[in-house]
């Protein structure tokens, strides 16, 4: 019996790159012995309220058609309603510009993604959730604060219509005025908040961000565990030395770098603070992080 799928397709994606091979991707899905059910977002967003209702109607395999974005709106569409039961199933289809998730399993990006469906690969996956003070998110990747949440949010606030140059102005600006600066938070009950001035701080469950930095090495996406990594406040030369090292781990060597695996984070932060989370920029009041352990099965 073959397998079905809910598509949810974001023909956005890359720039509309999704929007142009999604239909030979599908293609291919379909050849193989793969039934798969289309809708097409139309909106950021949309992807949630497809899936929430899909997964009301009985759907328990879908498959994210896009970038992160597209698979972050299906988890957010999911959960938590699907914490009270089995695993729903989560495939990709990497056609957007940004898939970090994947590349912890390969390289390879669609051809791998195809075969994992075909072959029936499946390997369990947690699921990070963040409170914050207006709601509750969930997520795959990794959410992040400090100097990578600002030069997000610098591109598309000032920026967005410029492209990949713009990526480069907004990281140009960000480094012009580099603020390094207090997530105030304790990991796992510890005593005392840490509230040294920092240059980022990520809490993943995957290794890899922004298709191909490796933030960190040491995430694995089923431990039950969040992998919290802190660089400190290096100066502009210090961090145009070293951004090389970010591509391949070995920031982690650095002096000021820390790594620290946890199973819930708290926060005292003041304010509302820019977070990039799994590719979304969103402006957050957040409270606390914690694992929803396999809580996701991911063809993979």
């Amino acid at each position: 019996m073959s397998e079905r799928f809910l598509a949810v397709v974001n023909p956005a994606a890359g720039g509309g790159r999704s929007g142009r091979l999604v239909d030979d991707a599908l293609k291919r899905l379909k050849s193989a012995g793969i039934e798969v059910e289309v809708r097409v977002t139309k909106h950021p967003g949309h992807g949630d309220e497809i899936t929430r209702c899909a997964y009301q109607e009985g759907w328990r395999k879908f498959l994210a058609v896009g970038g992160d974005g597209t698979s972050y709106e299906i988890v957010n569409g999911l959960f938590p309603e699907a914490a009270q039961g089995p695993p729903p199933t989560l495939a990709f289809l990497p056609l957007g510009t940004g898939n970090s998730f994947l590349r912890d399993f390969s390289e390879n990006g669609v051809e791998y993604a195809i075969a994992s469906l075909v072959d029936g690969k499946r390997s369990p996956c947690d699921v990070l959730r963040l409170t914050h003070k207006d709601g509750v998110l969930f997520y795959i990747n990794l959410l992040s604060m400090g100097f990578a949440a600002d030069v997000a949010a610098k591109r598309i606030r000032s920026f967005q219509s410029l492209g990949e140059i713009g990526y480069f102005l907004a990281i140009l600006s960000c480094l012009a005025r580099l603020n390094r600066r207090a997530f105030p938070l304790r990991v796992d009950g510890d005593g005392t908040y840490d509230t040294r001035r920092c240059l980022f701080l990520t809490f993943n469950n995957s290794k890899f961000t922004g298709g191909k930095m490796m933030i960190a090495p040491k995430a694995n996406v089923s431990d039950g565990l969040i992998e919290y990594v802190r660089w400190g406040p290096i100066g502009r030369l210090g961090l145009l030395r070293n951004l090389h090292t970010l591509y391949d781990g070995s920031h982690l060597q650095h002096p000021l770098a820390e790594r620290r695996s946890a199973h819930h984070i708290e926060f005292s932060l003041d304010a509302p603070v820019d977070v990039m989370i799994d590719g979304e920029v969103l402006t957050l009041h957040c409270q606390k992080l914690d694992v929803l352990p396999m809580a996701l099965e991911v063809a993979v």
